[in-house]
């Protein structure tokens, strides 16, 4: 299974147990800016304890590994847990919505967007781009983290709320990569 297919497996899924989702990470980052190879699908889920067991049903061994107790541990404590495609190595991350001020933001603002015949919820640019430059800060100065928010940021320049960008940069504590994204995209 290619991982679109896998994508617009677990979408249906999620759909089916009228689970929220939103995608984001670098297969948003790859839709909204340069699209680059990735081995993650990176979802953010309102699931619950019964549509997390319908889901389950969804992915059984020995296709798919989803480690039931990982499911129910991210649900506790809104974390996050993964589901691994056994053939083709693909792996889809879900991220339990939280309620940090910045996730219900985010997650209020997705949108649909068509991708290969499937209607997809999506991050936008915007936050996507922090997103991006959070992970970065996070991981030390992802330069691939940072790239992707970059090649978003100089693909969607014309469209992109700066204030929503600026408030929320300053709030997460990536404002020195936020101006250093503007001047390298200006260069």
């Amino acid at each position: 299974m290619s991982q679109s297919e896998l994508l617009k497996k677990v979408v249906a899924a999620l759909e089916a147990t009228g689970t929220p989702y939103m995608l984001t990470g670098s297969y948003a980052a790859s839709l909204q800016g340069e699209p680059r190879l990735t081995h993650d699908i990176d979802l953010v889920v309102a699931l619950t304890p019964s549509a997390a067991q319908s889901l389950q049903l969804k992915f059984l061994a020995p296709d798919y590994y989803l480690d039931e107790n990982a499911v129910a541990e991210a649900i506790e404590r809104k974390s996050q847990f993964n589901l691994l495609d056994v053939r083709s190595g693909d792996n889809v991350d879900f991220w339990l919505l939280t309620g940090e001020p910045f996730d219900p933001s985010r997650f209020a603002r997705r949108y649909v967007e068509e991708f290969e015949g499937q209607r997809l919820h999506v991050s936008r640019p915007e936050d996507t781009i922090l997103m991006k430059l959070h992970w970065a800060a996070l991981s030390g100065g992802s330069e691939k983290q940072f790239g992707d928010a970059r090649s978003v940021y100089e693909l969607q320049k014309n469209s992109l709320d700066l204030s929503y960008l600026e408030q929320w940069a300053k709030s997460l504590g990536v404002t020195t990569l936020w101006e250093r994204l503007k001047n390298e995209a200006e260069q």
